[in-house]
C-alpha cells in the first residue's frame, strides 16, 4: 500500500542553488550516461540533486529500469519522490557514481563534506569502479584549502582526543561545526560531530594521517582517488 505522503510530494532542495545554470549543464551531461539496468551511486549536494532530476526525466522518457544507491537521507527521499528504485551496498555494487565537490585542485584531489555526508560519499567512491565529480568553475582551485576547511567526522566521545592529535598534524584553525536548524552542533546521519579544520599546507599524505587518528570516522579530503572531473 502506498503511503500517499505529502512530505515526499512537497520535497524541495533545502537551500539556494548557486550557479544553477552552470550546474544544470553538467547535470544534463551526466544524465546522458544513464543506460538500461544501471546501478548508480548518487552523491549529495545541489549539483547531485540537479543531476538526479535530469536523470529522472530521462528514465521516464525512455522507460529505463535503473537502481540508485544514495549517500544521504535527502537524496534517498528525492529518489522516492522521483520514482527511482533504491538499493544498498548490501545488495549491489554501483556501476558508476556521480557526486559534487567543494574544491578541486589541478591533480583532481578534492575537498568535500560541506553537507556533512563525506563518510558515505567516500564509501561509495571506494565501492564504485567509475566516479564522476560534477563541478562548476567556481570549485576549481590551485591549492586545496583555498576556500574551505577540511571537514572531519568525529565520534563524539573522541572529540578532544581528535583535537589534540590534529594539533600535532599542524592544524591552524579548528572549529566544531554549528547547526543552523537546531541548537548546538551539527549531528551527522551517523550520529557524529563535524570538525572543520584548516591547514596551511595539505600534503599528499594528510588524508591518511587524519584517518589514522582514533575517533575519526572520515575526512573530506579525497586525495589520489580514481575520479573523472566534469566541469561546466
Amino acid at each position: 500500500m502506498n503511503w500517499d505522503s505529502d512530505i515526499i510530494k512537497n520535497l524541495a532542495w533545502s537551500d539556494t542553488i548557486n550557479n544553477r545554470e552552470e550546474k544544470q549543464k553538467v547535470a544534463d551531461e551526466i544524465a546522458k550516461k544513464v543506460k538500461e539496468g544501471d546501478v548508480i551511486g548518487i552523491g549529495s549536494g545541489s549539483t547531485s540533486y540537479l543531476a538526479l532530476l535530469a536523470i529522472a526525466k530521462k528514465v521516464k522518457q525512455e522507460k529505463l529500469n535503473i537502481k540508485a544507491i544514495p549517500t544521504s537521507i535527502e537524496i534517498a527521499l528525492t529518489c522516492t519522490e522521483l520514482g527511482i528504485p533504491l538499493t544498498t551496498l548490501y545488495e549491489l555494487r554501483p556501476d558508476w557514481l556521480f557526486d559534487g565537490a567543494d574544491e578541486v585542485d589541478p591533480k583532481h584531489s578534492l575537498i568535500k563534506g560541506r553537507g556533512g555526508a563525506m563518510f558515505k560519499e567516500k564509501l561509495m567512491i571506494m565501492s564504485s569502479p567509475i566516479n564522476y565529480i560534477l563541478v562548476d568553475k567556481s570549485k576549481l582551485v590551485n591549492k586545496l584549502g583555498s576556500n574551505f576547511p577540511v571537514p572531519i567526522e568525529v565520534f563524539p566521545q573522541a572529540l578532544l582526543q581528535v583535537e589534540f592529535q590534529l594539533k600535532q598534524l599542524g592544524v591552524s584553525e579548528l572549529k566544531l561545526r554549528p547547526a543552523k536548524g537546531k541548537d548546538g552542533p551539527v549531528i551527522t546521519e551517523n550520529g557524529n560531530l563535524i570538525l572543520d579544520a584548516r591547514f596551511d599546507e595539505i600534503g599528499d599524505d594528510l588524508e591518511k594521517k587524519i584517518k589514522s587518528i582514533t575517533g575519526v570516522i572520515e575526512s573530506g579530503l579525497f586525495i589520489d582517488h580514481h575520479i573523472e572531473v566534469i566541469v561546466a
